[in-house]
């Protein structure tokens, strides 16, 4: 598997991860504020980051407050904003340098590769946050693993 076709399977992972969450989020009845305001900042971050290697402005502060409806909306915008990224640049812009301020005004540049890395792996680490604050509540989380989406055919 080349590094477009692995970039291509986080996307998809990402993807449905995240509605698995917004799913057990509703589940719930009432989910914990701070639980939607992690997936309001995943799928947020998730479209800086995407800004910043279309040299765009960001749509989004990084905390938003959105709704579920919003976050499901955001979740779907996103994976097809990550495809067609992907899809733009190819195997060979993975290795492309970005240069981009971050959140305090700082200057800094990363290639493509590193930052598709990072967005992803920031996602999974508040879906674990999401995960332990869903649980603590007395809720069912949703079962995230990269893993078992893979074994359930929601990640190819």
């Amino acid at each position: 598997m080349d590094l477009l076709q692995h970039y291509s399977k986080l996307i998809a992972y990402e993807g449905w991860a995240n509605l698995e969450v917004i799913t057990s989020l509703r589940a719930a009845g009432t989910p914990p504020d701070r639980s939607r305001k992690w997936m309001a900042h995943i799928l947020a971050a998730g479209h800086v980051w995407h800004s910043r290697l279309m040299q765009q402005p960001q749509p989004y502060p990084v905390w938003p407050d959105f709704t579920l409806d919003e976050c499901e909306t955001e979740a779907k915008n996103l994976t097809s904003l990550w495809r067609e990224y992907l899809d733009r640049i190819g195997a060979d812009g993975l290795s492309r340098l970005v240069s981009y301020k971050n959140s305090k005004g700082e200057l800094w540049s990363n290639t493509v590769h590193d930052i598709l890395t990072h967005a992803f792996m920031h996602s999974a680490y508040h879906r674990g946050q999401i995960a332990a604050d869903v649980r603590q509540s007395g809720h069912q989380p949703a079962y995230t693993d990269f893993i078992h989406g893979v074994r359930q055919g929601r990640v190819s």
